[in-house]
């Protein structure tokens, strides 16, 4: 059984949970979970922690930073296979998640280096000649992380990286489907030196384990990726303290009628059926010029087609299953809904349990669930488009807005779609799912609050402390 940790020391707990594979409910492993005390002690070794953390030199931050990655690299086929059975990952998309999570270390043990403060031009102002100063970056607190069952290890790294480049304490809330990873994760934090005190992995159930968390005032901030439904209640219950949301999406993309199709075909498959469609920029929503609307869909449908799905051990899986048939359930029901409303469904559709066959479908309402909300799952949606304008008001009338791709060669539709488009990031002749760790990632209107990537989460767990020096004497 994995063992959670508190301020660095792994424990049992009379309280645990099975850990299971979505492909066939088989138990992979048990995990122990987190009781109030737990949480308590944690809490109170993360604040012990704190001045030591701080007193960190760069120097040494980067150092830690490092050797975890290096650490993460070397252990890469084991973390992997596990990766890929507590979350349905095929063993490339974990090994791919791995590497990533290493370079995302890598990345804040630089940004670690350069983390500074700026001068400030007191002789801007008349009277202030005499004056000269400057502000630092100093730790923020212990930092509260929040992470989904998709990206379970390298989603726990935008968190917890930029938060020991910084000099805080974290403590992680790893998603209860998949805690395993993580756990290991700590492990080597610790191993790497990081000090023990300032390092709690806490799995556990979200309603009881979370909400002691987010409601608790000695975390500085929380940062939670996941649902709307449970950011918007991590926003309710946390007091007075910073938040960073990276929450839902149902990216869209144009394809006009200018676009390299068998480029933008490829990626509207790779970017719709990676994980299950379980990205939250997966792609989504296409609106396709009605001049190659037709080849676009024959073009994605006969790639869909070739996708097989099965279970994500074995090598030749290109789609493992769903998180939970839950969740497999709800896709179907969607899917459905839009094809009594008229949509008419070009491949997939059916599902196996947590199996769900890769799908495309064309006439969806755009008042659909289909269209509106994030489906999460393996479908992808493709609708005609006369208009540019109304092409890019298609991708704009929902409540998201994380990331949204545009293919075309014409620079003034580019510059446009840039302009115009309502989300946090415009991908231009690539999907929208498309991400590097160290970019600045996140949303507007209810896909989030703040900023990932490790120079700009840094700057959320630092505060600003200005030091100004008055040279005047008098005569």
């Amino acid at each position: 059984m994995y063992r959670l940790i508190v301020g660095g020391e792994e424990q049992e707990s009379d309280l645990s949970f099975e850990v299971l594979n979505p492909f066939d409910s088989s138990v992979i492993d048990r995990v122990a979970s987190a009781r109030p005390d737990h949480v308590e002690a944690a809490l109170a070794c993360a604040e012990t922690a704190r001045p030591r953390v701080r007193a960190l030199p760069r120097s040494e931050r980067a150092r830690i930073l490092s050797t975890v990655s290096l650490k993460l690299l070397e252990a890469r086929e084991e973390i992997s296979r596990l990766l890929a059975a507590e979350a349905g990952k095929t063993l490339a998309e974990a090994r791919g998640e791995v590497g990533r999570a290493a370079n995302t270390f890598a990345f804040a043990a630089d940004e670690a280096k350069r983390l500074a403060g700026e001068i400030v031009p007191f002789d801007a102002v008349p009277g202030g000649h005499s004056r000269q100063g400057y502000s630092l970056k100093v730790p923020l607190g212990t930092i509260l992380a929040i992470t989904p069952y998709n990206f379970p290890l390298n989603l726990a790294a935008h968190k917890i990286a930029p938060a020991m480049a910084a000099g805080n304490p974290f403590i992680l809330k790893p998603a209860s489907a998949t805690p395993l990873c993580d756990v290991m994760l700590g492990r080597m934090i610790l191993e790497a030196g990081f000090p023990a005190e300032a390092v709690s992995v806490l799995p556990g159930p979200g309603g009881a384990v979370g909400l002691q968390l987010v409601r608790d005032q000695r975390p500085r901030m929380v940062t939670f990726t996941g649902s709307v439904e449970v950011g918007k209640q991590i926003a309710r219950e946390a007091g007075y303290k910073k938040i960073g949301m990276e929450l839902g999406s149902n990216s869209g993309i144009i394809v006009t009628e200018t676009a390299d199709l068998d480029f933008a075909c490829s990626r509207i498959v790779s970017g719709a059926f990676a994980l299950a469609g379980q990205v939250c920029i997966s792609v989504q929503r296409v609106v396709a010029h009605r001049e190659v609307f037709g080849q676009v869909v024959d073009r994605v449908t006969a790639l869909a087609g070739k996708i097989k799905t099965g279970d994500q051990l074995d090598p030749s899986t290109g789609m493992g299953p769903m998180i939970t048939e839950k969740e497999a359930a709800r896709v179907e029901a969607w899917i459905n809904e839009a094809a009594r409303s008229g949509a008419e469904i070009r491949t997939g559709g059916a599902r196996a349990g947590t199996l769900f066959e890769p799908t495309v479908i064309t006439g969806v309402a755009e008042d659909a669930k289909l269209w509106q909300e994030e489906a999460f799952g393996p479908v992808v949606s493709i609708n005609p488009y006369d208009d540019f304008e109304r092409a890019i008001a298609s991708i704009n009338e929902t409540r998201y807005g994380l990331q949204a791709g545009i293919f075309t060669d014409s620079l003034e539709e580019a510059f446009r779609a840039i302009e115009t488009l309502d989300v946090g990031g415009v991908i231009v002749n690539d999907f929208p799912t498309y991400r590097v760790d160290q970019m600045p990632y996140g949303g507007v209107k209810d896909s989030g609050i703040g900023r990932e990537g490790l120079k700009y989460a840094i700057e959320e767990m630092t505060e600003e402390k200005l030091i100004c020096f008055n040279f005047w004497r008098p005569d």
